[in-house]
């Protein structure tokens, strides 16, 4: 019964149209609700023997947090033309240029894309994916050079609450929204993992290896805690 896009519904104690999507788990031992960041929606987890009854009766009752907690999301920002993007932390506005030709390019302030209306949102979305594995891969490898250490593989993920992670095979993965963040918060969450390739834990001795690599590691983590939500709001 997963719902793809979300469904409107008054909620009794608001009046509000509420963007909702149900979800059936088989794992599920109750009918739990959480707001999904990306979507702008909440999601209603229902087990196997629940109906949308039982769901309704949740949301209802907690009607006045979800709408509330929906009410503090941040904007929407499209992949389209007009729309505003951070890249590195700093606004670029997105300026289709349909008489160009060849790759999309950046400007002061503005990533330029080039070609058909209807391929802007994709190509958009693998620039930003390329930038991102570029930079990422540049800080890799300069913190991995400084602890001796050397990944198995780095991949980009679009996860809704890990930045980035390191698997015990070494394999390091990584938020292509990141790419949006400003640079010295992508240098910690690099730093963060690669860090883990000597020290696979959160024991002083790791913590001590990342301050090596980067003195921002509290400034990013507030950062991240403030601002990270907004990054999900993009695409």
């Amino acid at each position: 019964m997963d719902q793809t896009d979300p469904e409107p519904i008054s909620l009794a104690a608001s009046g509000e149209p509420c963007p909702v999507r149900w979800r059936r788990s088989r794992r599920a031992r109750r009918v739990s609700i959480r707001i999904d960041l990306r979507a702008g929606a909440v999601v209603v987890t229902l087990p196997p023997r629940a109906g949308r009854r039982a769901g309704m009766a949740l949301l209802t009752a907690h009607a006045a947090w979800v709408m509330g907690r929906l009410a503090t999301l941040a904007p929407h920002i499209p992949l389209a033309a007009g729309a505003e993007i951070p890249l590195g932390g700093a606004p670029h506005t997105v300026r289709h240029v349909p008489e160009a030709t060849g790759e999309l390019a950046l400007a002061p302030g503005a990533i330029l894309v080039p070609g058909e209306a209807a391929t802007l949102a994709p190509r958009l979305a693998a620039f930003l994916k390329a930038e991102a594995g570029r930079r990422i891969r540049v800080l890799v490898a300069g913190h991995a050079a400084l602890l001796g250490v050397s990944p198995r593989a780095i991949r980009l993920k679009d996860t809704r609450s890990r930045w980035g992670s390191c698997a015990p095979d070494g394999t390091l993965a990584f938020s292509w929204r990141l790419v949006m963040a400003p640079d010295w918060v992508l240098d910690y969450v690099v730093a963060h993992e690669v860090a883990h390739l000597k020290e696979l834990n959160h024991s002083p001795r790791f913590w001590a290896e990342v301050a090596q690599l980067t003195p921002h590691r509290d400034a990013a983590v507030a950062w991240l805690r403030e601002n990270g939500p907004s990054l999900l709001r993009v695409g």
